[in-house]
């Protein structure tokens, strides 16, 4: 059984009541504290009578906060105004909004600006738990708790492990994230003062062993903090840490009962040679007989087994009703069974076989006596686990005298006989005294016994068997998960305590006159008992726990260095509680680059001592003196100098800051200046303004200069203010102010204030001071306006060139387009049934003679534009006025493309990748061709010309070839490049392009070709790769663009149409050579389909299919590839393609069907390629093609798959074909529909069952089947044919091979419990030994 996910019950179940709650309600109030941040994730709760008064809650928040009352506010925490409670109010909090039954969340917040004050702990009072202050701390307030992970509940999120201990005295333990089980069980143990006591005797022997893999060790120091510690709970990842467990083992869920057999197993082998070594059977072991009595001559064998707890049945198998009492269940579990008819046992004395009595009794009960209530089963009707919540009522006190047969000892005819036929119960602690029932290779989970008589034995007199409940384990759940906690008794005071994980509170019971009737034993409820133990009561025995004056000397060391440890951690907190940790900034005088870090400052530090450890945390000794640094606020969002802080060196750093602060609004800028330079003085009021100097002769922009003003200057005064810190005119400046991303505002109105103009804390503004004409001009006209607004949209681009591309940078051709090209200049159009060689032949041509054309343009138009290509200026890359004047032509003439020379031919071949940008195209499946400038042609895929291509493929010409191309457009989702006209749409506007070549050095020492692009993001994809083309040497219709995203991610940028207004500064871009869709055309992967292999689905290549193409034609090019890249050398008549729906195979296509019109296709298609082994069945629409296999059920074998092609959707059809195809007679024939994704796998072991054989219909295509549609898959019986026997070994490992074959195909089972991983504790400290060791 498995504890599963946490999931606490609610703390105020039926029969456990906080004690004194009387019947008023109650309120619970939750108070975050928000003046620290190590405390801003801590929660404190209070559970007060609605009655009490909210000036009394200050006092109860202050008490349990450790602060003072009346140094904090409370505030309400879940309204968007912080509204803030009346401390001196003597109002009832039911009158004050509070809300009785329900979660009233309220803020601990600072008051004036000041922290809470701590509350000392010198008075000594006594608290509720009756400790006095002078042997408890005071609680200095929230301790943080890292690395815990809470249970899902909804107290998870609040931390108790720093909070005072609760009021009962006791210390709970927090839960690593799934140790529920381990912290009840712990708990338990702590509170037996047999066990605690026995603990405490035992000494560590520091020589002997490493104390972090110790057991006993960690549990001593565990069971010494629960008993001194002063915190609320406390952690037990030193426990876990020495069973050898990592952290991943706390999120490993277990069941309470199975740790308890392993943690005793590891104490007993620890404890070896020890005192102690005993210690586990003396407190827990009993014994009982496991017998077989002849109901004939009486003879009896028997066994003696040994047990650490009593397993029992909550429901007997098979009944529908529960026992109603433990008293019952025992009674049940020793009752015997009679063996008769074929299960007659066979007698020794008697030498037949004969009927007996076989059963259990119990011959000695332990001192502590574990109950186990078997909650947890199977049912085998859902094959699943199950929790059985009925109803099973305990005593308070157990007398197990009735369950001791006393004549059992007396019986002349008892002997040890290893043939019991008994068999071991699976749960008692068990060891045989015979050979047979033991083995030298088992692991020993109990204690040897002698082979003394248990007659010998003295038994205790039945009045002293009476047993008293002290520990109550709790599971609130179901079989897949729940949550633990435990119910203890105190033998101190006789007190029932609840121990859920952090929490402990008084609980109270309510008993009838014999059973503790709790709602621990409601079936009403999934929270229930799940384990007891109980404590025999003999005074002479009972024992009380050993008081601090009695500890032996090594754990009165042990506690002093726990209180030490403890001590120096409290002192460490009220540090922490007193830094100020505020984000540090610093430009580095060298680098000049900005510097992070985590300026941490007690809050008593003056100013002058944080400037220097901030100094020593940037690392600036020997780049500037110290006393050329000093601290300023700063906002580092707007970039704005908040303000110095002169002639307060000597303040401290809490004043300074406000106080100590979970976060700040702002933060602090370690600013730094040159020996002969004077610091600024920055005053609260003022505006930041960076100031671009504009030079529209240069058409450049200058870096800025800060300058400060109010806002409540004059523009005139503010000119002022620039000329004097940039020396420029105020007569002639134009100040244009940047309010948010290119939104430009010129500032012309002398008297208007900042504040006015929409200046604010940080301000961008661009100046200007010429007697230029562009004075004159409409500001929106001007050129200082074009020029800002290229500044504003020009963004750096880095893009990574292609490897192969072809020739120098210098050599490489800008590819103009030439004029006057009719659209049958590829020769495509006129004829489609030219043969492939001719098509070939013409396109090459063709394109040789475009080729040196485009060379001899590009040398003519090199020599008349040398000194523009010689540039390499970024501002001065284009001229502004001219790309003003020209409305979108560039300068460069290298990078110029007009448009008005293009031909339709051209505009066909520039058309890019229709793929979605998710698909990335760059993986090891592309099957795109490396284009060669030099080669002359272009070839695709299948060698041809792209124009050509798409003409001849199409059964029905269009008469208007700009409909199909809008048409294509809307379908394949590619855009054009050209509008009606035939210009390029990205060239009427927005051509600012200049590129800067540079090499970037890998990994490996290699450089690769890149290019450092400034472009305005205005511009058109389409545009951009036209800019693109001189340096990767092929045309923008032959590469395509990548985007990179973080981890190097690729994803293909396709629309054309699109800008770059996407991309930011310093994206990057990768080139890759290949041909990029046309219109109309689309990017296919093509699949194998193999459906009698492991793996049915078998990638084979990219392909590109286009809008008209038939299935045949689409088969003509894929051959070649297939050939080429694939080495699968087929017949176009050899396989067929077909439909591809995940990994499920679908329609057939004929040859003769025509994408877009008898077959849809979009991007990122997907389809099957099926190789046949006989010339293609298919020839119609109506016929119907279905995968079958026949099942096998003599030799549990399912056989190859194989195709049944009907010509209607006729059961009976279906029936005659397999018939005729197994030789099964069609009144034997049964079939059934597959299940789930194609090949529809299903266990041999399940198919006869799950499957629903032979269904009453007459079609194939109406429910249950539904088969309407090539592709789906039919299994076939012979009804008469007998299922395989096997042996119970034989299914076994069937079974195992069956899940391993299933789950290597991915199928589900039905049945696939989640994976256990075994409880272990390693007794070397870690699960390095080999496993069968353990």
């Amino acid at each position: 059984m498995v504890a599963g996910p946490c999931s606490y019950p609610h703390p105020l179940t039926p029969g456990f009541q906080i004690e004194n709650a009387g019947e008023e309600p109650r309120v619970l109030c939750i108070i975050q504290d928000t003046t620290n941040a190590k405390t801003v994730n801590e929660r404190l709760t209070l559970n007060l009578p609605a009655s009490t008064t909210v000036s009394k809650l200050f006092e109860d928040v202050a008490l349990k906060a450790g602060y003072v009352n009346g140094s904090f506010h409370l505030a309400w925490g879940n309204m968007t105004d912080m509204v803030v409670l009346d401390q001196s109010s003597e109002m009832p909090l039911s009158d004050s909004g509070f809300e009785p039954g329900k979660k009233n969340f309220l803020q601990l917040t600072d008051k004036d600006g000041e922290q809470p004050q701590l509350a000392s702990g010198e008075s000594g009072t006594v608290d509720s738990s009756g400790l006095d202050d002078n042997t408890q701390d005071r609680f200095i307030g929230p301790l943080p708790r890292d690395g815990i992970v809470g249970c899902s509940n909804d107290y998870s999120s609040y931390s108790y492990a720093s909070i005072l201990k609760s009021e009962t005295g006791y210390v709970g333990l927090v839960n690593q994230a799934m140790t529920c089980y381990l912290n009840s069980l712990l708990q338990t143990l702590f509170m037996t003062p047999e066990f605690r006591n026995a603990l405490y005797n035992w000494e560590f022997e520091e020589g002997e062993e490493d104390p972090v893999t110790s057991i006993p060790y960690q549990l001593q120091r565990l069971f010494v903090l629960l008993q001194t510690s002063k915190k609320r709970a406390i952690e037990t990842t030193d426990v876990t840490r020495s069973f050898g467990w990592d952290s991943s083992e706390a999120w490993q869920q277990h069941d309470v009962q199975e740790l308890c057999r392993v943690m005793f197993d590891a104490l007993e082998q620890k404890w070896k040679q020890t005192e102690q070594a005993d210690l586990i059977n003396q407190l827990y072991q009993g014994k009982l007989k496991d017998y077989v009595r002849c109901l004939e001559c009486g003879y009896e064998s028997w066994r003696i087994d040994t047990y650490l707890d009593i397993p029992l049945v909550i429901r007997p198998y098979g009944a529908s009703q529960a026992f109603g009492s433990v008293e019952e269940a025992l009674q049940a579990f020793i009752q015997p069974e009679t063996l008769d008819g074929p299960n007659q046992y066979f007698c020794e004395r008697c030498k037949k076989k004969c009927d007996a009595r076989k059963g259990l009794r119990f011959l000695h009960f332990p001192y502590l006596l574990t109950l186990q209530l078997k909650r947890f089963d199977f049912d085998y009707t859902t094959m699943h686990r199950i929790k059985l919540n009925d109803r099973m009522t305990f005593p308070e006190e157990l007398d197990m005298s009735p369950f001791i047969d006393v004549e059992d000892e007396k019986s002349p005819q008892t002997e040890s006989c290893t043939d019991s036929g008994a068999e071991n119960e699976g749960s008692c602690h068990s060891d045989q005294m015979s050979n047979d029932f033991s083995t030298d290779d088992a692991v020993d989970e109990g204690i040897c016994l002698d082979s003394a008589s248990s007659t010998e034995r003295v038994l205790k007199p039945k009045s002293l068997l009476t047993f008293e409940l002290f520990s109550v384990m709790v599971h609130s759940g179901s079989a897949a998960g729940g949550h633990y906690y435990a119910c203890i008794k105190s033998f101190s005071d006789g007190q029932w305590y609840s121990f859920n994980d952090q929490h402990v509170s008084k609980v109270t019971q309510h008993l009838s006159s014999y059973h503790v009737d709790w709602a621990l034993c409601s079936s009403h409820s999934s929270t229930n008992a799940y384990m007891l133990i109980y404590r025999l009561k003999d005074p002479s025995r009972n024992a009380k726990f050993l008081d601090a004056e009695n500890f032996p000397e090594h754990i009165k060391r042990l506690v002093q260095k726990e209180k030490e440890a403890e001590e120096q951690e409290k002192r460490q907190r009220e540090i922490e509680r007193n830094t100020c940790k505020i984000k540090l900034l610093c430009m580095h005088p060298v680098k000049m680059v900005m510097m992070e870090n985590k300026l941490e400052v007690h809050k008593d530090k003056t100013l002058r001592e944080a400037v220097e450890m901030a100094y020593k945390l940037m690392d600036l000794e020997g780049l500037v003196p110290l006393d050329c640094c000093r601290l300023v606020k700063y906002d580092e969002f707007h970039e704005y100098l908040e303000r110095s802080y002169e002639g307060e060196e000597d303040t401290p750093m809490g004043l300074l800051l406000g106080g100590v602060k979970s976060s700040y609004m702002f933060d602090l800028l370690l600013e730094t200046r040159r020996p002969d330079q004077v610091f600024q003085t920055y005053k609260p009021g003022e505006v930041m303004v960076k100031v671009h100097v504009v030079s529209l002769k240069n058409e450049t922009i200058a870096s800025p200069v800060s300058v400060r003003a109010y806002l409540n200057q004059t523009v005139a005064e503010f000119k002022q203010l620039i000329a004097q810190a940039t020396g420029l005119s105020a007569d002639t400046m134009r100040v244009v102010l940047e309010r948010c991303y290119n939104d430009l505002r010129l500032l012309y109105v002398p008297n208007k204030t900042l504040k006015a103009e929409g200046f604010f804390r940080s301000n961008k503004v661009f100046v200007e001071s010429s007697d230029s004409a562009d004075h004159q001009v409409t500001f929106t006209d001007s050129l200082l306006w074009k020029l800002l607004d290229r500044h504003g949209n020009t963004i750096r681009l880095f893009v990574s060139l292609p490897e192969q591309s072809p020739g120098l940078l210098a050599n490489r051709t800008s590819y103009q387009k030439v004029g006057d090209e009719s659209e049958d200049s590829f020769g495509g159009t006129k004829s489609s049934t030219k043969s492939v060689e001719a098509i070939l032949e013409e396109s090459t041509e063709k394109l040789k003679n475009l080729s040196l054309q485009q060379q001899q343009e590009q040398q003519d138009l090199g020599s008349s534009n040398s000194d523009s290509q010689n540039t390499s200026d970024v501002e001065h890359a284009d001229s502004l006025s001219q790309e003003v004047s020209t409305a979108g032509t560039a300068s460069d003439p290298e990078n110029q493309l007009p448009s008005e020379e293009r031909s339709d031919s051209d505009v066909n071949n520039d058309r890019s990748t229709s793929s979605m940008d998710s698909d990335i195209l760059s993986s090891s499946h592309s099957s795109d061709t490396l284009c060669n400038a030099d080669s002359g042609p272009i070839p695709l895929a299948n060698g041809l010309d792209s124009h050509s291509i798409t003409s001849s493929r199409r059964s029905k010409a269009h008469e208007a070839r700009k409909e199909t191309w809008d048409t294509a457009e809307e379908d394949s989702g590619t855009d054009s490049e050209y509008d009606d006209s035939g210009k390029s749409k990205g060239e009427a506007q927005y051509l600012y392009f200049r590129a800067e070549p540079y090499c970037q050095e890998d990994g490996s020492g290699d450089s690769h070709k890149c290019l450092l692009v400034h472009v305005d993001k205005r511009i058109t994809l389409a545009t951009f790769k036209q800019k693109l083309e001189p340096f990767v040497g092929v045309p923008s219709s032959q590469f395509k663009v990548f985007r990179v995203y973080a981890n190097n991610q690729e994803f293909e940028s396709v629309r054309l149409n699109e800008t770059l207004s996407s991309f930011s500064d310093d994206n990057k871009i990768t080139i890759r050579l290949g041909r990029a869709l046309k219109k109309g055309e689309y990017r296919v992967k093509v699949y194998q389909l193999l459906v009698n292999d492991p793996e049915p689905c078998k990638f084979l290549v990219d392909a590109v299919f286009a809008k008209g193409m038939t299935v045949r034609q689409s088969k003509e090019e894929l051959l070649p590839l297939l050939r080429e890249q694939c080495k699968l050398d087929l017949s176009i008549d050899r396989f067929r393609l077909r439909k591809k729906t995940w990994k499920n195979p679908g329609t057939v296509f004929l040859d003769y069907h025509v994408y877009e019109e008898d077959i849809n296709i979009s991007s990122n298609w997907e389809v099957f390629l099926e190789v046949l082994d006989e010339p293609e069945k298919m020839k119609s629409m109506s016929q119907l093609a279905v995968l079958t296999r026949q099942w096998r059920p003599s030799r549990m074998k399912l056989e190859l798959f194989q195709e049944v092609v009907l010509e209607s959707s006729s059961v009976d059809e279906l029936k005659e074909k397999l018939s005729e195809l197994s030789g099964i007679p069609l009144e034997n024939l049964e079939f059934a529909k597959g299940r789930g994704t194609f090949p529809c796998d299903i266990s041999v072991l399940e198919i006869n069952q799950d499957l629903d054989w032979n269904p009453k219909v007459s079609t194939l295509n109406v429910w249950p089947l539904y088969i309407s549609d090539d592709g789906a898959v039919v299994f076939y019986r012979d009804k008469t044919e007998e299922p395989m026997e096997l042996s119970e070994e034989e299914r076994n490992e069937l079974m195992k091979k069956e899940s391993s074959r299933l789950l290597k195909t991915g199928q589900r089972v039905n049945y696939s419990p989640r994976k256990e991983k075994a409880l272990k504790i390693y007794l070397d400290g870690g699960p390095t030994k080999d496993p069968g060791q353990d």
